[in-house]
């Protein structure tokens, strides 16, 4: 991919962050880079690590964005506003997005809520008319002048948004509602982890428990594997709150991913 950027002059380049965070690891000083004017992010949430090391690495600023099959994207990080690193930025003007409690009431800035999109008026362009020949699933996501996305966020004072998880991948443990992105996101911190997933396992005392599944960087895989585990746990305790620590840890060779790149996080759970 480097190398056609560098030989075709590509001016942009839109990927999931699984690839931003393989190009961090390659030396990108062996490539003209210098044609590219946007890099953007679809299908994932962008770790601010990843951000970071990318905009150090190249000086380009990701942008990043949320849609989803049934819509086209309803948040976004226009060339016109400044990105903040970790987050899916502000409503496109098409829809009328917003952030809605369990009980159906507007959540508040700095509160956790589900993200939709009102429909007053009718379908707005872009959004999806139905499921194929099956009514059911569609008033299950839409109705009431609702559409549902399943996704959980929350909105800052400056109205961007940012990313939590889907509704049904929030862990709950030991009455605390953990976001796997958070955790995530702190995990890509430490040196070792190229890469990795936050799942929920049962627990029979505290209902789940986190657990992270990590591609390892080729330096730290020859490490002692225990002394690894409890250097990666105690970072995540410094760097967020110590109750979303990863109680287990699995090192694997590869993550499971969709044909676009996407980590299958059901796959993983499956497996676990």
């Amino acid at each position: 991919m480097l190398r056609m950027i560098q030989d075709y002059g590509i001016t942009s380049l839109c990927a999931p962050p699984t690839i931003f965070r393989f190009l961090i690891r390659e030396d990108l000083s062996k490539y003209d880079l210098s044609s590219l004017e946007y890099c953007t992010i679809a299908g994932e949430a962008l770790n601010p690590a990843v951000y970071e090391s990318f905009l150090n690495l190249t000086g380009i600023k990701l942008k990043e964005g949320f849609g989803q099959t049934e819509t086209t994207l309803s948040l976004f990080t226009t060339p016109w506003i400044e990105p903040k690193p970790g987050s899916m930025g502000i409503p496109n003007p098409l829809y009328e997005v917003d952030l809605i409690r369990p009980d159906g009431s507007k959540a508040e800035d700095g509160e956790q809520g589900q993200i939709i999109i009102r429909t007053p008026n009718g379908k707005p362009l872009g959004l999806y008319k139905g499921y194929y020949r099956d009514a059911e699933l569609t008033h299950d996501t839409w109705h009431d002048g609702i559409y549902y996305t399943g996704d959980i966020a929350w909105r800052d004072e400056d109205g961007y948004y940012w990313f939590v998880g889907r509704a049904d991948d929030v862990i709950k443990s030991s009455g605390y509602r953990i976001g796997p992105f958070e955790v995530e996101s702190a995990l890509m911190t430490h040196p070792a982890v190229v890469e990795c997933a936050i799942t929920g396992v049962p627990d029979e005392i505290r209902g789940q428990v986190v657990k992270a599944t990590i591609v390892l960087a080729p330096d730290y895989r020859e490490k002692p594997q225990d002394a690894l585990v409890k250097e990666i746990q105690e970072h995540v305790k410094q760097v967020t709150a110590p109750y979303k620590y990863p109680r287990i840890v699995e090192f694997v060779t590869e993550l499971p991913k969709t044909i676009s790149g996407k980590i299958r996080l059901v796959e993983i759970r499956e497996k676990g």
